[in-house]
């Protein structure tokens, strides 16, 4: 639920929604969830000074219910 709410979050702020993906995976203290942008857009999810990649942080730590939830933010060509 987290990865698909996220994902309808930044493709309504990128240009190349296509190239959205948001892959999930599991540590032992809880999620990471990797969101992968074009690279022109990378400027626009994480927003002036960050306000914009701190607010989807936020809310996706609010629908995590207190789990621990991490949000990284990279664009496609960015090996991990």
């Amino acid at each position: 639920m987290l990865e698909e709410a996220l994902e309808h979050l930044v493709k309504g702020i990128v240009s190349n929604s296509d190239d959205v993906q948001v892959r999930a995976k599991r540590l032992r203290k809880g999620k990471v969830l990797e969101v992968r942008v074009h690279p022109d857009d990378l400027g626009k999810v994480i927003g002036r000074n960050g306000r914009t990649a701190k607010a989807l942080r936020t809310v996706v730590g609010s629908l995590a219910g207190g789990r621990y939830v991490r949000v990284d933010l990279l664009d496609l060509n960015e090996v991990r």
